[in-house]
């Protein structure tokens, strides 16, 4: 089995560096404070509590902390969590740092990069490339950085390019299935859909919410974006106000997220393509740290299940 904070099982000892990604202060009911970490590496993260923390512990064992810790895995509510015997904060000479502990995407940058500018190249309508290529250039930076969410889904360094350009190859071949499609739309959705988290998230290393994030939420940001842009380029007609819809019809549910339900035929589409590579990458993240014949940890995003491995993919 692989090494690292991910991959450990129940009743497995655990001696290694971690980052502290979330540090939350509570009260037992024996009055005394303790505290729920989220401790992560480049594997995966695991819950820990340290109990009976002093006000000194509640000051150094802090977000972006990294830590040495020693302890067992054990399991609470489905879940695995890290018993804590031991830790302390790193030291200089202990030769680690933040960005050996920042899971990131299996492919490069470049990659990444080349599969987005081909999608551009793709396109055939001049107004819907030239509002993309606006919003690539704009943003290329972070687009190549941050993680796609903070927790469920391509939730890793380079995760939101990752996801966009999976959910292109999936839109590539549905297109071949249903060439009715219009490709430079569903494209051009699939690109834009999720860059309101660039505003929404703090970034890559402890990702949270911003305060942006917290009141307005992705999708309303990149629907003024869109409009925002196609002004600043001088562009006007039916393509903006369609990009817009897609965005905001994108999570297909008002309790879900989003204020209308896709009401074109490539919104549809682009709902349902966003839920299988987010749902795809839970699942293969998951299944790729048990071994054939479990199960694996209870999935929140998933209506809390535990997904089986069968044994016949030992071969």
């Amino acid at each position: 089995m692989k090494q690292g904070i991910g991959y450990s099982a129940v009743g497995d000892t655990f001696d290694d560096f971690l980052l502290i990604k979330e540090a939350t202060k509570g009260v037992a009911s024996n009055g005394k404070a303790f505290l729920t970490l989220i401790l992560r590496d480049a594997t995966g993260e695991m819950e820990a509590k340290l109990w009976d923390a002093t006000k000194e512990d509640e000051s150094l064992f802090i977000a972006e902390q990294i830590i040495r810790v020693t302890g067992e895995v054990n399991q609470f509510r489905g879940k695995s969590q890290l018993k804590i015997m031991s830790l302390r904060p790193a030291q200089p000479t202990d030769g680690v740092q933040i960005s050996d502990f920042v899971e990131k995407a299996p492919v490069e940058k470049a990659y990444l990069s080349e599969k987005l500018t081909e999608a551009i190249f793709e396109m055939q309508n001049p107004t819907i490339q030239r509002l993309v290529r606006a919003f690539i250039k704009k943003y290329q930076e972070g687009l190549l950085t941050y993680p796609a969410a903070s927790k469920n889904h391509h939730e890793y360094a380079s995760g939101l390019a990752h996801h966009i350009v999976s959910m292109l190859h999936v839109g590539r071949e549905l297109h071949k299935l249903y060439p009715e499609l219009n490709k430079d739309l569903l494209y051009a959705g699939i690109i834009l859909h999720d860059l309101g988290k660039l505003k929404e998230l703090s970034g890559v290393v402890t990702t949270s919410y911003t305060l942006e994030g917290k009141l307005l939420g992705h999708i309303p940001i990149m629907v003024e974006e869109i409009g925002l842009m196609a002004r600043e380029l001088q562009i006007e007609g039916e393509e903006v106000l369609i990009l817009q819809h897609l965005v905001l019809s994108h999570h297909g549910r008002a309790e879900w997220g989003s204020p209308t339900p896709p009401l074109v035929r490539e919104a549809e589409l682009l709902h349902l393509i966003d839920l299988i590579d987010a749902k795809m990458n839970m699942l293969n993240r998951a299944l790729d740290k048990v071994k054939p014949g479990e199960f694996t940890e209870r999935l929140f995003a998933m209506d809390n299940r535990a997904f089986y491995k069968p044994l016949f993919e030992e071969n």
